[in-house]
């Protein structure tokens, strides 16, 4: 009944999805959405990108051009990669994904790179069942520029966006305050993803214990096990680039940023400690579990020998008074048979007795 519940209250307070941004925009280009600030407010909407680039450079004074985009082909990608001066190698991480987190410096131009999560709902966990969905985000920060490549289905920044809007005085920081955002964003995102996951944690460490757990809980442990696997590759890395822009000198990132990021780094610490809990905790479930199939099998095979021991009296009895002898005890005797009979029946009920009271049956 608790899970239940918890899972009702993150139902009702999960972030609700925004179909105001959609992954791609109608006229089917990979931009999402264009806009540049200045002074921490936005000063035009949807402008052509070299307009756009033109415009922040009139302006000057802190002005910046935010572009989204979502999993451009490399035809797509290649006139903006021109636009802003970007590093081929960046760019072909950017566009073809499948990369770590990471940070590296080009010239003046910083890369970034981060795994986006997704906590999937489920009513029951199988062994089939998907409860984590990653995706990649990564980020290129000029001087006067941040250019944000979404590739997965999740992980839309258009309520991040929103919410900068609503905060200028944090946008007017610049580039390095998108950055740091998103950095914030993702890392929160990792933290519900792993609170969510208390609940098949739950559910799995229940049913190992019960009374009437089956055997069939290892496919279970073992899929929870793959899953916290992958939040865990999306997490971990993460954290020596989060070190980086925190302690170090990097380009485009403000130093009164800095701070920010050391926040970012500690909520990405309890992450992976909870996340290394986890896995102890499944660890330590699949070996009780492993522990309780060999006990219960230990179990079957002591019923199987205890009554194959009272049926090899009978069998004994039977093979004896079979072979036909002439010259055998009461071989021609008028009650031998029911004898015999009484014989095998006192003979299984003391072996019978015996194993009951010794716990084998």
């Amino acid at each position: 009944m608790m899970r239940n519940l918890r899972r009702a209250v993150r139902r009702a307070y999960r972030r609700t999805v925004d179909l105001s941004h959609p992954a791609r925009s109608p006229l089917g280009s990979a931009v999402v959405n264009s806009a540049v600030y200045a002074g921490g407010v936005r000063q035009q909407d949807d402008c052509p990108l070299d307009e756009a680039l033109r415009r922040v450079r009139k302006l000057g004074d802190g002005a910046f051009v935010w572009i989204g985009l979502h999993e451009p082909d490399q035809e797509e990608f290649a006139g903006l990669a021109e636009l802003f001066g970007l590093h081929p190698l960046a760019v072909e991480d950017a566009v073809t994904a499948h990369q770590r987190p990471k940070v590296v410096p080009y010239d003046d131009v910083l890369f970034s790179v981060f795994k986006t999560c997704r906590y999937v709902e489920h009513e029951e966990l199988t062994a089939s069942s998907e409860v984590v969905d990653t995706g990649e985000l990564t980020v290129f920060t000029g001087t006067d520029f941040v250019i944000t490549v979404r590739h997965g289905g999740h992980g839309s920044l258009g309520p991040l966006r929103e919410a900068l809007e609503r905060a200028p005085e944090q946008l007017a920081k610049g580039p390095s305050a998108v950055l740091h955002a998103i950095a914030d964003h993702v890392v929160d995102e990792y933290l519900a993803v792993a609170d969510a996951m208390q609940n098949d944690m739950d559910a799995v460490e229940t049913a190992v214990f019960a009374d009437n757990a089956g055997r069939g809980d290892a496919g279970r442990i073992y899929q929870l096990k793959r899953e916290l696997l992958e939040l865990k590759r999306a997490v971990a890395p993460l954290d020596r680039p989060l070190q980086k822009l925190a302690g170090e000198e990097m380009p485009s990132v403000a130093a009164g940023i800095r701070p920010y990021f050391r926040d970012v780094a500690d909520h990405l610490l309890r992450t992976t400690e909870q996340i290394t809990a986890f896995d102890g905790l499944l660890d330590s479930i699949l070996q009780a579990h492993l522990a309780q199939v060999t006990v219960a099998q230990n179990e079957d095979m002591r019923k199987i020998t205890a009554w194959a021991a009272i049926v090899a009296v009978p069998t004994m009895v039977c093979g004896i008074y079979g072979m036909n002898f002439d010259n055998m005890p009461e071989l021609h005797w008028k009650y031998g048979y029911f004898m015999a009979l009484g014989l095998m029946a006192v003979a299984c009920f003391a072996i019978y007795r015996g194993f009951r009271r010794n716990g084998w049956l």
